[in-house]
């Protein structure tokens, strides 16, 4: 604790010794000194690359390094400082925007150096006199704000240092992303759309061309290295893979080149996304034309597709087709024509001009000792007679992003400094409070357009999109095939005139450029192993499952009811199957049990008609009648078993033959007893038939039917049949059949019939040797092992029989069973009644069968 405190003493000490002795303050280093100047009372700095490059020189680190020389002159940022200087002369020629206060520059050249740009910042911000002054370092700012840089890497640069002291920058072609971040830089403004959505915009111009599978090229630097992260991303979220990615900076090495040239030619990718500075597509143009790097379609961003520049050294069609984003055309009354004036040039410059003039006329200015082996520069020479770089208009909407810029920062002076009809010069706002103001800042040039900034400090982000095409007077034509626009919302951000694009090579459609082809409708989409989501095989969807669209990733199962076509690229309602009446086996089985019911009516007819012949008599005819009644009703509810189940058809189905088969049996199984009890009552001292009479014989067959139908209600209580689809046994084909409901009702219906068919069989075998010409006993026998057989079989036919055929079984059991007693108990008897009268007589009965049976 004690070490801390004297170190805090120590602290305060020192703090205390310092404020004793006055601050001095003093420059470091050499001066640094603006290319163009003019005096106001208020100054708004300027910084642009007049030179875009420096000389290499060798350091001994033993002395201080000598300034450096600035070497390959730029006429493009000529332009953006004579955009700078029209705002400002504007302004101050203006009576209703700060009136009584005059505007000045100074601008500096960076020479396309990070650092010399910092520490022209630093010049602007502290002034660059070099002298020493008492008293405290912190004053105000020697300029209000600055306009530039070109770059995204200086605009970083330059606003870290600057961005404590609250100085705005404002840049007119700075469009890193990572510049919207106001934590790290919290006084950058720009006046062009930030990359967020230029890399968005590309992205959805790729992908509105159908291209999933592309080359990237990008600038080495904060500028493509961060849009082309952003696109990436962007592009992966919309299915679109890149083969590649390189970076590239013009002063890569020559080995680093070559392994870029041999990534693309050995690419299968037929798009390249360039996300490159000017001066860097420059360079690989060279280097593609050397290794003949033909026949790609090129998409460009801002930052060169609207370069003429390049499009004039494309003499070997490189970027033929190429399409891409742009600043959206506008128009400043007045620009043009200043910038091609060249006299506020040279009243602004010293030094600077002369390089300028010689290198814009191709002369050379010369004093008495020198000799010039080139032309002369005489002064008067007239821009009208040359045409470069300078003379080139195209980028009129950067030009105009300075204008903009400048403009911003007069309105907001105008509305701090209480202008009205005079504004108060003296009370400059501290740059804080200027920054904020600044911010907020909305206003319309003179042409109309409305300038404002978001939270970000960005504009509202809209671009053209370009397209590169032949032109007789021109290499390359810029012509405008659509537009961007982040204000609106999805698919209509995007607008493109698909008709007027020329693509690369001249062709007439769009180029394909994927690593698979699409995958039909019918399909899905597998990713081949190892490789992007982009590369894969397209799979057919298996049975039952569908893909309506191209390029499905999933198949979509299908509904229960419905099933995949024949293509898997639709579902299509499942047949349904059940034994109608219109097919042919529904029909027979319709037309066999109809013929059942005739026949057994024309039997019913002919015991009636002959009921007292002894024949009937003796086969006791009410039970007869009741037998024929029940055999009808077995072939009439065999009907119910044919045509679409319904909630009532399968109740009536199951229990309607279950009451008319016990039925049936029942009195089977009378007439069997009643055969039995005669031949017992012949012999001495019996008398049983007494006790198994008509009453008794009713009696029976009413309470063996009953049981039944206490059965069936109990079954269609508890649980009764329903009808039912049957998704199981055919994938393709929905079964309409009946559900039992109750397997315990079902089986308990099923199991009494077979209880009393086995009984009758039973009895009717004891008695089948019983001497008689007219014995049932034997037919009855025959009966029951016909019926028996019928539904022992039926069981394993019923259950392997697949769906209609399931029913269909289950009718001809019924009918077979139904004919088999109809046919062994009546057709005899009938037989002897039509055919044999003579066998029809008491006398013959007489002779066979017992007294009392008769």
């Amino acid at each position: 604790m004690e070490p801390l405190v004297a170190l805090l003493h120590m602290v305060i000490a020192i703090m205390t010794f310092s404020k004793a002795n006055k601050t001095v303050c003093t420059l470091r280093g050499e001066p640094v000194h603006p290319e163009l100047w003019k005096d106001g009372d208020i100054i708004v700095g300027g910084v642009f690359s007049f030179h875009s490059s420096w000389e290499i020189r060798q350091l001994t680190y033993s002395i201080m390094p000598p300034p450096l020389k600035c070497i390959s002159l730029n006429f493009r940022d000529f332009q953006y400082a004579q955009s700078m200087l029209f705002a400002i002369e504007e302004i101050n020629n203006s009576s209703n925007l700060l009136p009584g206060v005059s505007l000045g520059y100074k601008i500096y050249d960076t020479c396309g150096s990070v650092a010399v740009g910092v520490r022209a910042a630093m010049a602007l911000a502290n002034g660059y006199e070099k002298m020493s002054v008492e008293g405290p370092c912190t004053k105000h700012a020697e300029v209000q704000a600055i306009v530039g840089d070109t770059t995204s890497s200086a605009c970083m640069a330059i606003s870290k240092g600057i961005g404590p002291f609250k100085l705005p920058l404002i840049s007119h072609y700075a469009t890193c992303e990572c510049l919207s971040d106001k934590v790290k830089y919290p006084s950058f403004l720009r006046t062009i759309a930030s990359d967020h959505y230029q890399s968005r915009a590309l992205a959805e111009l790729v992908r509105h061309f159908g291209w999933t599978w592309v080359g990237a090229l990008r600038t080495d630097d904060d500028y493509g290295n961060s849009g082309m992260a952003t696109f990436t991303k962007v592009a992966e979220q919309m299915g679109i893979c890149l083969e590649y990615s390189l970076p590239f900076f013009r002063t890569y090495p020559e080995d680093k080149v070559i392994r870029i040239i041999e990534q693309i030619k050995s690419s299968t990718s037929r798009v390249i996304v360039g996300f490159l500075a000017h001066w860097d597509l420059e360079v690989l143009l060279h280097k593609f034309v050397e290794h003949n790097i033909t026949g790609y379609q090129w998409v460009g961003t801002e930052a060169w597709i609207s370069d003429s520049v390049i499009a004039s050294m494309d003499k070997h069609h490189i970027l033929q087709g190429a399409i891409g984003l742009a600043i959206p055309k506008t128009q400043v009354t007045g620009l043009q024509e200043f910038i091609l004036d060249i006299k506020p040039l040279k009243s602004s410059g010293g030094a600077i001009f002369t390089e300028f003039w010689e290198a814009l006329f191709q002369c050379k200015y010369s004093t008495k000792n020198d000799f010039v082996s080139t032309t002369p520069c005489t002064g008067n020479e007239e821009l009208s007679q040359v045409q470069n770089l300078f003379t080139d208009m195209s980028l009129m909407p950067i030009f105009s992003n300075v204008y903009k810029g400048v403009y911003a920062v007069a309105h907001t002076l105008h509305d701090l400094l209480g202008c009205k009809e005079k504004c108060d010069s003296n009370k400059q706002p501290d740059p804080s409070t200027f920054l904020k103001h600044l911010r907020k800042v909305h206003f319309k040039t003179k042409d109309g357009e409305e300038v404002y900034f978001d939270e970000n400090g960005d504009p509202v982000a809209k671009y053209d999109i370009i397209n590169w095409q032949p032109s007789k007077k021109q290499h390359y034509e810029f012509v405008t095939v659509g537009l961007y626009d982040a204000s609106f919302l999805g698919i209509d951000r995007l607008a493109v005139n698909m008709p007027s694009i020329l693509w690369a090579n001249n062709f007439t459609k769009v180029p394909v450029s994927v690593c698979s082809a699409s995958c039909p409708p019918g399909t899905r989409k597998s990713v081949k192993k190892g490789k992007p989501i982009c590369c894969y095989d397209c799979i057919p969807c298996t049975e039952g499952e569908i893909s309506n669209t191209s390029d499905s990733v999933t198949c979509l199962r299908c509904h229960q009811d419905f099933w995949s076509n024949m293509q898997n690229d639709g579902c299509v309602k499942k047949e349904t199957e059940y034994l109608s009446y219109e097919e042919i086996m529904g029909i027979l089985l319709t037309t066999i049990s109809v013929v059942g019911a005739f026949i057994t009516i024309i039997i019913a007819v002919i015991f009636f008609r002959y009921k007292n012949t002894p024949i009937v008599k003796a086969n006791n005819s009410e039970l007869s009648f009741l037998l024929l009644f029940s055999l009808m009703l077995c072939f009439l509810c065999s009907l119910t078993f044919i045509g679409r189940p319904t909630e009532w058809s399968c109740m009536l189905r199951h229990t309607a033959f279950g009451i008319t088969f016990v039925l049936c049996i029942s009195c089977v199984l009378g007439k069997t007893i009643v055969v039995l009890m005669a031949f017992r009552a012949t012999l001495p001292g019996s008398n049983v038939m007494k006790w198994f009479g008509p009453p008794q014989q009713r009696l029976s067959v009413f309470a063996f039917t009953l049981i039944q139908v206490l059965i069936c209600v109990f079954w269609l209580t508890i649980s009764p049949p329903f009808p039912f689809k049957n998704l199981k046994y055919f994938k393709e084909k929905i079964i309409l059949e009946c559900n039992v409901g109750s397997v315990v009702g079902f089986w308990a219906v099923l199991g009494y019939i077979g209880l009393l068919a086995i009984l009758c069989f039973f009895l009717a075998f004891l008695a089948r040797k019983l001497p008689d010409n007219f014995n049932e006993a034997k037919f009855i026998t025959f009966s029951m092992l016909i019926f028996c057989a019928v539904w022992i079989a039926f069981i394993p036919a019923y259950v392997s029989s697949p769906g209609k055929f399931t029913v269909a079984v289950e009718v001809f059991a019924i009918l077979a069973s139904t004919y088999g007693m109809l046919f062994c108990i009546f057709i005899p008897k009938c037989y002897i009644i039509l055919l044999k009268p003579d066998k029809n007589s008491k006398k013959h009965l007489m002779g066979k069968l017992p007294p009392r049976a008769l």
